[in-house]
């Protein structure tokens, strides 16, 4: 096969390894940044509190009232408080909340992020901001909010509970996948997302098996990053769309959605992306059928399975079909409202993955 692809290396420092977040000023130093205001979900705040007392008088504030989806104005409020504060620079602590947040910060101020991730999410090494303003969630892409450093600790993780890291780790695998049948795809991308995968598919249940395993939380982290990577390579298709109008317009938490609808949205594309699934095959050994497998991994690792669970009503599935499908975008298979309206129907079911979805 002769190839043909562009591949551009997004500019950002990563810092990987236990006890790293204590080096949290040395990147400060790197960028030249003096004044920073730190921002976590209310569930991070100790760590956020670590973050300020290693940074003393550089740390002019912290935000703690981080949540999903970025409301818009929350994200207008933080603003104006990084502004008062007279702040040049971000810190997020925790995971696609508070990183999102930093984002809409940057996205306004052009104020650089440091981020630490405590989570699986992977938001920390895309592009790719999100705000949601009555209801629909808006996304876009701009390298003023790509962080300019980020501090992998997996210390910073053994914290994250089981249910969580679970959800957290296959939303990570959501990016590989989509990256895998992108149109943009390149063979670089295309090694880090099978890695990724194959790493985060051995780790998890390492770590459901015990949640203090050192290697498994090193091994998860390690192929979180490597999957955020792909997502901000690439372009999102089916599975990151429809992730956004259920979390945009029914509030769903994050990651179990992307948990509960990416086998069913690799099982649609499956046909029509023979690579991505010889890639996901050789990461997920044991079948030829990767979007099968991923449900199975889900089930073995006690992940919600339904929509249903999560809190959505049958009622609702088409109105978020219509969402869905309300602008276009890349997908490699062709999208229509009857195959959205299909998907919907089987995750929110909690059906496993059909012939009737192929």
């Amino acid at each position: 096969m002769i190839r043909a692809f562009a591949y551009e290396a997004n500019p950002m420092r990563v810092k990987f390894g236990t006890g790293s977040l204590e080096s949290v000023a040395d990147e400060l130093d790197h960028l030249g940044l003096r004044r920073v205001l730190v921002l976590c979900s209310p569930s991070q705040k100790s760590i956020a509190d670590r973050v300020a007392s290693i940074l003393g008088d550089r740390c002019v504030g912290i935000r703690s009232d981080a949540v999903m989806h970025v409301p818009a104005d929350l994200a207008a409020r933080a603003s104006a408080e990084a502004v008062s504060l007279g702040a040049d620079g971000c810190v997020t602590v925790g995971g696609g909340s508070a990183i999102g947040l930093g984002k809409a910060i940057a996205l306004k101020h052009r104020l650089p992020i440091v981020a630490v991730p405590t989570t699986y999410a992977g938001s920390e090494m895309t592009p790719v901001w999100g705000m949601t303003t009555d209801g629909r969630k808006e996304t876009g892409r701009d390298t003023a909010v790509l962080p300019r450093s980020v501090l992998y600790d997996p210390e910073l993780t053994t914290g994250l509970p089981v249910g969580l890291s679970v959800t957290s780790g296959i939303n990570a695998v959501a990016h590989a996948v989509e990256a895998l049948y992108a149109p943009d795809i390149s063979p670089i991308i295309a090694l880090m997302a099978e890695d990724g995968v194959r790493a985060l598919a051995s780790a998890l249940p390492v770590i459901v098996a015990d949640p203090s395993d050192s290697q498994g939380r090193s091994d998860a982290l390690y192929g979180a990053w490597l999957c955020g990577a792909t997502l901000g390579a690439t372009t999102m298709s089916l599975h990151h769309k429809l992730c956004h109008a259920l979390g945009g317009t029914l509030n769903l938490p994050h990651a179990p959605t992307h948990t509960v609808v990416l086998p069913h949205v690799l099982a649609f594309n499956q046909s029509h992306a023979p690579e991505a699934v010889a890639a996901l095959s050789r990461a997920l050994p044991g079948t030829a059928d990767p979007a099968r497998r991923l449900w199975d991994l889900c089930r073995t690792l006690d992940a919600p399975r339904s929509l249903a669970e999560l809190g959505m009503q049958e009622s609702d599935i088409d109105r978020i079909a219509e969402e869905a499908t309300s602008r276009s975008y890349g997908n490699p298979r062709p999208v229509t409202r009857e195959a959205v309206t299909t998907i919907l129907r089987a995750a929110w079911a909690g059906d496993r993955p059909s012939e009737s979805e192929q």
